[in-house]
């Protein structure tokens, strides 16, 4: 099994050595595209009014002056001899679950993967209120094959991509993998920090200011937080089916 690695951290990102050490428990044919410099919160974008440039950092591994998807699109189809039959992307610094996935870099890239007809998987370490260095990386190291090899074993939809989320505990604390859905937090923890520069002039910092929301049983939020793997099938449709017949009814009349 040929398997891209890639993610939003940047090519110097310790999760991105545990990503390796993941692929290496599956495969020997494992490549590298990941971005120059830390692309987190770029979502799906790509590069569209600026060329993007490649550097090779090591025997098929490339840092990319670009987006995650950049990486993606390039390593497919310019830097590898033929397309991967597995993309994983991660592992991310920080969950990316409940509404973190609409503009996660980490599950863009797996969702421009499966976009290429690809098979997909985004990985996340967990860090709930630790110090910024203090991730348990451990963790996904230890879990990481043993949530993605069934996964591989069962196949999937090929409009679907999986989202894989360990908790910011010790590996020997994981209570076990959940198959779980998307959640969603009752109040926003984006937050922005209006600063004064040295000459008066006003900056912001846009950033993250933890806090538990209550999740309901069976979201990746509720897993995470109990201290579960968290695997959730994701997928592009954005449609909201529910409403969608309302509105035709409604739009009949």
């Amino acid at each position: 099994m040929r398997i891209l690695l890639t993610n939003d951290d940047g090519i110097n990102a310790p999760g991105l050595a545990v990503l390796e050490d993941i692929a290496r428990e599956i495969s020997d044919d494992v490549w590298i595209a990941a971005p120059e410099e830390e692309q987190s919160g770029k979502g799906r974008a790509i590069s569209l009014t600026h060329p993007v440039r490649t550097r090779e950092v090591g025997e098929k591994a490339w840092a990319v002056a670009g987006t995650p998807s950049d990486c993606v699109l390039l390593a497919t189809q310019n830097l590898m001899p033929e397309k991967p039959d597995l993309v994983l992307s991660g592992v991310n610094r920080g969950q990316n679950i409940a509404e973190d996935t609409s503009f996660s870099g980490t599950i863009a890239a797996a969702l421009f993967g499966m976009q290429l007809g690809i098979p997909s998987i985004a990985l996340s370490q967990s860090q709930s209120f630790r110090e910024r260095g203090s991730l348990p990386w451990d963790t996904a190291r230890a879990w990481g094959s043993r949530a993605i090899k069934p996964l591989i074993d069962m196949r999937w939809p090929d409009d679907v991509v999986m989202n894989v989320n360990f908790p910011d505990v010790e590996p020997d604390d994981v209570k076990g993998i959940q198959i779980t859905r998307q959640g969603f937090r009752d109040e926003s923890i984006i937050h922005t920090d209006r600063r004064e520069d040295l000459r008066g002039n006003d900056y912001y910092w846009i950033g993250y200011k933890g806090k538990l929301s209550k999740p309901d049983e069976g979201t990746d939020l509720r897993a995470i937080y109990d201290g579960y793997v968290s695997i959730s099938p994701l997928h592009v449709d954005l449609t909201h089916d529910a409403f969608l017949q309302t509105l035709w009814e409604s739009w009949k009349n």
